[in-house]
């Protein structure tokens, strides 16, 4: 037996100590674990501000992103928080009400009063399904914002029945989305508490992240440019409908999203409060409950009401009527609609906020008595019912049946008449957003009085005719210029250059220039390490530069400047082409981030069997030396093996976003910018040299047009756009070797631009500060040209009646192009404008009718000196027949010699391709003139192999373009072995308009 002395007393255990305890209670471990997150958040966010300031402090733009960024955080922030704090104040009332107020009967005896289960649950389904859909829709929104997807202002949820009609397609559609509200509804009904304060949460931070992402519409209302115009209809300047109309339209989704999200939140609350799926029936909501209901449908109604309000602007943008912009019904109509309907809603919301205010609500539908009717009951109880139906039935007939029927009984019988002043203001409002009011018209009759003194006499156009478009020349740079795998022709510009000649005399010749650049991508993939990718592989070199009107012996191009040695074709080119050390470390293919000037010498050219090594001594990029620095951009950049380099030096710079489209793109996403930057080689003077050092032999400049857009013009049609105003009124240069960048305001008229240059007062420059070498390499953009003239098929008609008919609609001609119909784009020019003696650098692009083949018209847009950005557009007299591209390309390929040529070409590993069809006004005459390029299907190295000319009833194809020409005009070939045909009279009497059609073509 154990002895008793040797047990412990049951409480002796006590008199040793115990071992401390360090474990935090539940709720301290919560608030540290919330406080690590919250801290790792604000560094994330402060370090990410921290990288880009230094870099948007390297290119001299620090204001302009401190600003935007004190507005981003100002309106993120604080439409975040006061969502958050709405929502959440609103939430904690409905946990005070719900506590033994969730019935209005003092007693539940009456179980016939209330909502069954049979009604109880489709109700509560269908709140979720709102609640559900919505949080995907303000999502939806905010990923779009965040990826600059979506630039339109979001419309309300839950208000505009067109919007969640759509919606409820879409998902219909999408069963991905369709899942989610499904399943989020059952959810959200299933656990309310909890998943309800989530999602107010996340539906608080889509609406800061929409208003962070639209800083440009707040900054740009502040203080707008006004237009010098008001609208016909309501009066209001224009500048209005620009900058301010936008800003209230985010306003108001914003308090109509946050509004609706909360009223159903609390009602799902309310409903599922105590017992109701037990006892199987909810009885009705208490007073207080009522009352809190009856605030915030007052809100929502507010809302309702505003969104009524804009509503009627809106109707500027109207597409009702045979014009664009407010029509009959619209006014006449629709606006005392919409008029109605906000003075409804804003009666019935005044009217909730005082039922708020004064009712008490204390048993009013118990009292109703039994022995009155059920209608009377209900109005009894909550006579709002009947505004609210009163509202619906006069938007339902409203919006759509009287609209319906006024169209058809009283304007369709009598269009004109009553579409007429608003055909008139669609034409003028139009024309005046897109530019096409300044368009100077002239008369253009084609006598056909060519010959080749006169060709000799216009020998500024004749000697720049384009043989050579961009794909030939791409194909054939890349086989003979390309030199290595990781260097790429990405693009071929067109410009013009003056030539110096041995006597001082200048001659402008038209050329395409394509920049060497460095794609990474083509790199093997064995060589693709890490110190290759950001400290060797930095940079392309260099440029070929060919003129678009010769080709060598064989057919190839011939250029001014070729090779990695960029040896110079002449004395001349050497005089007027600066060349110096052609670097380019930002261009269209830097998609990479690079280190420069490292201990790692940067691969410059590769030189015979070796390469040649060059440092980095410009000024572009951020230096990395300190450690701080390091860390800060391994973060920004997501790349910590720069941490571990020993390559970097404190003069080393780290160069990212060197693309130049992302480049531009990201110091002022406010501008819409062209697709097309182009290469310009020239001698700065200095101007874009660092402080106190020289640019030294860096001459190579990228040009990227800009434009101002707006999608609130009103009356003006965007046709197939997603904007209906737009300006040319920014150049942007940006320098491939530093990569600094100059914006530079070329329309001072813009309104736009102006309340741009306000709200960053030191970011634009005028024109006349752009360096005069870089001013004469300005052109007028072919996007913004391709624009114009695309609105100009249709409204060069300023005759309503004409208009409304449709009896002069144009349309752009079509041409074949490597074997395919494509159709005609604007294309550059060195040509003599009629009644010019000079040549000028011109954009231009001809013009048929709608159901015709012959041309009724040419535009011009001219790019140089004091005559930039004017347009002339010259119409043909209507009674004569002017042959038209597609109709050349008929007589082309239906002249037997010639299709036989090209059809022994196209045999089996080779191929003959069209290229463009160029139609060239020389004084009173058209010269039609089209390249053929042969290539071998396999190793694809076009060749011109010939040039077809055509005039008036004769064409010729021959080798060159001389050649052509001298067949066409000294009626024989001169031993060039040209095929000349006489095809009938220039009216076409040998063939009709109808026989010249291409089979493939279409209208």
């Amino acid at each position: 037996m154990a002895r008793t002395q040797d047990r412990l007393p049951q409480n002796s255990l006590d008199r040793y100590p115990r071992r401390r305890s360090f474990a935090l209670p539940a709720s301290t471990g919560r608030v540290l674990l919330v406080g690590t997150l919250l801290v790792l958040i604000a560094a994330y966010i402060a370090t990410y501000y921290w990288a880009e300031g230094l870099w948007f402090a390297e290119l001299n733009f620090s204001d302009e992103f401190w600003l935007r960024s004190r507005t981003q955080l100002s309106l993120g922030c604080g439409v975040t928080l006061a969502s958050l704090g709405f929502a959440f104040y609103n939430l904690n009332l409905e946990s005070r009400f719900q506590i033994n107020q969730n019935c209005l009967l003092p007693n539940q005896t009456n179980l016939r009063v209330g909502l069954g289960l049979k009604g109880l649950l489709p109700a509560l389904l269908g709140i979720g399904l709102m609640l559900s859909a919505g949080l995907l829709y303000h999502g939806y929104l905010a990923l779009n914002e965040v990826n600059s997807v979506r630039r339109a202002i979001p419309t309300p949820f839950g208000i505009d029945f067109e919007l969640d009609w759509a919606l409820v397609q879409r998902l219909a559609q999408q069963p991905v989305g369709l899942a989610f509200v499904v399943v989020g509804a059952i959810a959200l009904v299933a656990f309310p508490q909890v998943l309800i304060r989530i999602s107010a949460f996340v539906t608080s931070l889509c609406f800061g992240t929409i208003a962070a992402e639209e800083w440009a519409r707040v900054l740009s209302s502040l203080d707008p440019t006004p237009f010098g115009q008001s609208d016909p209809v309501f009066g209001r300047e224009l500048s209005f409908y620009v900058f301010k109309l936008p800003l209230w339209e985010l306003v108001n989704f914003w308090l109509s999203g946050l509004l609706l999200f909360v009223m159903l939140a609390v009602a799902l609350l309310y409903v599922l409060a105590g017992d109701t799926f037990s006892q199987g029936r909810f009885a009705g909501f208490s007073a207080p409950q009522q009352r809190h209901l009856y605030a915030i449908a007052a809100g929502l109604l507010l809302t309702n009401s505003l969104s009524h309000w804009l509503k009627h602007f809106k109707l500027l943008y109207s597409r009702q009527g045979v014009a664009y912009g407010a029509s009959f019904t619209d006014i006449y109509v629709d606006w005392p609609v919409d008029a109605s309907l906000s003075l409804i809603s804003l009666g019935l919301a005044l009217f909730l906020i005082w039922r708020t205010l004064t009712w008490s609500g204390v048993g009013s539908f118990v009292k109703t008595s039994v022995h009155r009717g059920w209608w009377s009951r209900v109005l009894a109880a909550h006579p709002v019912l009947f505004a609210i139906a009163l509202y619906l039935v006069f938007a339902l007939l409203g919006n759509t049946m009287v609209p319906w029927l006024v169209q058809r009984i009283v304007v369709q019988p009598n269009e004109l008449l009553t579409e007429t002043p608003y055909i008139e203001r669609s034409i003028a409002f139009t024309r005046a957003a897109f530019g096409l009011s300044d368009i100077q018209t002239k008369a253009f009759n084609p006598q056909g009085n060519l010959s080749l003194a006169v060709l000799k006499q216009n020998s500024s156009t004749v000697s720049n005719i384009r043989l050579w478009d961009t794909r030939p020349l791409l194909e054939a740079n890349r086989q003979l210029q390309q030199i290595r795998l990781y260097y790429n022709f990405p693009d071929a510009d067109i410009d013009r250059y003056s030539l110096i000649g041995d006597r001082g005399e200048t001659e402008r010749r038209q050329v395409l220039i394509s920049a060497r650049e460095l794609d990474y991508t083509q790199v093997p993939d064995q060589a693709q390490t890490w110190v290759n990718e950001h400290l060797i592989y930095t940079h392309g070199y260099g440029f070929t530069m060919s003129p678009v009107n010769t080709a060598g012996p064989s057919g190839l191009p011939e250029y001014f400047i070729k090779d990695i040695a960029h040896t110079p074709s002449s004395a001349s080119i050497a005089r007027s082409i600066p060349i110096g050390k052609p670097r380019i470390y930002f261009g269209e293919l830097t998609n990479t981030y690079v280190m420069a000037n490292s201990r790692s010498p940067e691969l410059d050219y590769p030189s015979g069997s070796e390469n040649a090594y060059n440092r980095y001594d410009g000024q572009g990029g951020i230096r990395v030396g300190p450690l701080w620095k390091r860390l800060l951009f391994a973060k920004h950049l997501g790349d910590w093996k720069m941490l571990l380099s020993d390559d970097l030096t404190p003069d080393t710079r780290l160069m990212f976003r060197r693309n130049i489209k992302q480049r531009v793109r990201r110091i002022a996403p406010f501008l819409r910018f062209d697709g097309d930057p182009y290469l310009v080689v020239a001698s700065a003077d200095g101007k874009y040299s660092p402080p106190g050092k020289e640019s030294g032999e860096n001459y190579l400049y990228w040009m990227v047009d800009a434009y101002t857009t707006s999608d609130r013009y009103p009356y003006a049609d965007p046709s197939e756009n997603a904007f209906n105003y737009i300006r040319n009124s920014v150049k942007v240069v940006v320098d491939a070797y530093n990569g600094s960048v100059h914006f530079y305001i070329a329309d001072e008229k813009d309104p736009v631009i102006r309340t741009w240059a306000q709200v960053f007062p030191h970011m634009f420059e005028p024109l006349s500060a752009m360096p005069p070498a870089l001013h004469s390499h300005i052109r007028y953009p072919p996007d913004f040209s391709l624009v114009q003239t695309n609105q100009l098929l249709t409204y060069h008609m300023t005759d309503p009646q004409v208009f409304y008919n449709r009896e002069d609609q144009w349309r752009a001609p079509n041409e074949i192009y490597a074997n395919k119909p494509q159709v005609v784009k604007p294309y550059y020019l060195i040509m003599e404008l009629p009644g010019e003696t000079e040549g000028e650098f011109v954009l231009l692009r001809p013009f048929t009718p709608a159901q015709r083949n012959n041309l009724v018209a040419w535009i011009a847009a001219r790019s140089d000196g004091d005559q930039y950005g004017r347009q002339l557009l010259y119409e043909f007299p209507k009674q004569e027949l002017v042959f038209g591209p597609e109709q050349i390309e008929a007589r082309i390929n239906q002249e037997p010699d010639i299709s036989q040529r090209i059809s022994l070409w196209n045999t089996q590993g080779s191929r003959a391709n069209q290229g463009n069809l160029l139609v060239i006004p020389i004084e009173q005459s058209l010269l039609y003139v089209e390249p053929l390029y042969l290539e071998a299907v396999q190793n694809r190295l076009p060749i011109l192999a010939r040039v077809i000319v055509a005039y008036k009833n004769r064409i010729a194809m021959a080798k060159t373009l001389d050649q052509g020409l001298q067949a066409i005009f000294s009626n024989t070939d001169n031993g060039s072995e040209a095929i000349i045909k006489d095809l009938g009279d220039a009216q076409g009497n040998t063939d009709s308009v109808e026989d010249l059609l291409l089979p493939n073509a279409s209208n």
